[in-house]
């Protein structure tokens, strides 16, 4: 299947993972794709207003397009009702990266209250609907969203479309995500510190539960464990202050603590680390555990949302935990035997998702749409 085909990819939320995906893609494919993008801010107007803009770039192109490729941040059906003219014969795909009906939106927004979180649900809705293929980051990604459909529908008062579900399901696949993880490589360092090194390398918000994680290091702290730890990732405006509490509380084990100003910082921070404790409520993929794991970091992960599908079944009972009490008995003892572990290579459960490895796999499919 060598045919190649000229894909236009549509991305209202051109930043972070979504901006990353869309040109590892675009730069791995046998296939010619251009990248019809929106700068990555103002998510709620992107997804109200962003197929008006793409629908004018996607006009004006001249040259012919075989596959249209949206992401979940787009309206695909006010796209194609401003595109008809030149869009109505052409296959359409939408990748969902996360979905507005599962993620669980913040109790400080202000939508919340006034229920448009509804209407951000119904554009994934409707869009998954008029698209030729719907394909899902993770099997979990899928599962969750075809599983609250049901329950969402009904809450209308009639023709609630129930039937729609199966349709959905029946053009639907998994298609993990594609990463440059080989990329982290050029950064690689040895792991020759004698104290092991904690991580946390995800977004400073909630449903991260950095609650949960904090509070396991204090306890282990307070046994008098020795460890050091790096605080990464996006720290927002309005980020939960536990983390200014754990910067204060966990002072004398901190080596790094905030956003790393570039790639290469963060890359040799993750390289550093030997223990990945995972808390969070909320990952359709968790693209920061990966890269961690890539760099050879222990990961220990709840079980549940899309994580055993990162780890081969058989090593799912090291590197799972059930409940809290679980999850702070495991991470005493991985710190205390920390450095017989560093000789095992857990990268290896993640290098599939490189794109050298999974391109294959994304352009046979869209051959097949």
């Amino acid at each position: 299947m060598n045919h190649s085909l000229n894909i236009v990819l549509l991305e209202p939320f051109f930043t972070g993972s979504h901006k990353a995906w869309a040109e590892g893609y675009a730069h791995h494919s046998r296939h010619r794709v251009q990248i019809l993008s929106l700068p990555g801010k103002y998510w709620k107007w992107r997804m109200h207003g962003g197929a008006v803009a793409l629908a004018k770039q996607f006009n004006e192109l001249d040259q012919k397009t075989d596959l249209i490729l949206a992401t979940s941040m787009l309206d695909l059906t006010t796209f194609l009702a401003l595109t008809r003219h030149k869009s109505a014969h052409i296959p359409t795909a939408i990748y969902f990266h996360e979905n507005q009906l599962t993620y669980p939106w913040s109790p400080t927004d202000a939508g919340v209250k006034l229920n448009q979180n509804f209407h951000y649900a119904f554009i994934n809705y409707v869009s998954a609907l008029a698209a030729d293929k719907v394909l899902f980051n993770s099997a979990y990604h899928q599962n969750s969203f075809l599983e609250a459909l049901p329950a969402f529908l009904k809450i209308y008062p009639d023709q609630k479309g129930l039937d729609s579900i199966d349709k959905i399901k029946q053009k639907s696949e998994v298609l993990h995500l594609g990463m440059d993880l080989s990329r982290l490589d050029q950064y690689k360092v040895e792991k020759t510190h004698s104290e092991p090194v904690i991580l946390w390398n995800h977004r400073w918000e909630y449903d991260k539960n950095p609650k949960e994680f904090f509070e396991a290091l204090y306890v282990l702290s307070e046994r008098e464990l020795s460890f050091k730890l790096i605080v990464l990732g996006e720290n927002y405006a309005k980020h939960p202050p536990i983390f200014a509490e754990a910067q204060k509380k966990l002072k004398s084990h901190i080596i790094h603590f905030g956003y790393a100003p570039d790639f290469e910082t963060y890359a040799h921070l993750l390289w550093q680390a030997d223990i990945l404790p995972v808390t969070s409520h909320q990952d359709f993929f968790g693209g920061s555990i990966v890269e961690a794991i890539y760099c050879n970091a222990f990961p220990l992960l709840p079980r549940r949302l899309a994580y055993p599908e990162h780890i081969p079944t058989k090593h799912h009972t090291q590197h799972f935990y059930k409940n809290n009490v679980e999850f702070i008995k495991k991470l005493d003892l991985w710190i205390r035997n920390f450095d017989e572990n560093r000789v095992f290579i857990y990268r290896k459960y993640v290098k599939n998702y490189d794109w050298s490895q999974s391109i294959h796999q994304y352009d046979d499919l869209m051959t097949r749409i």
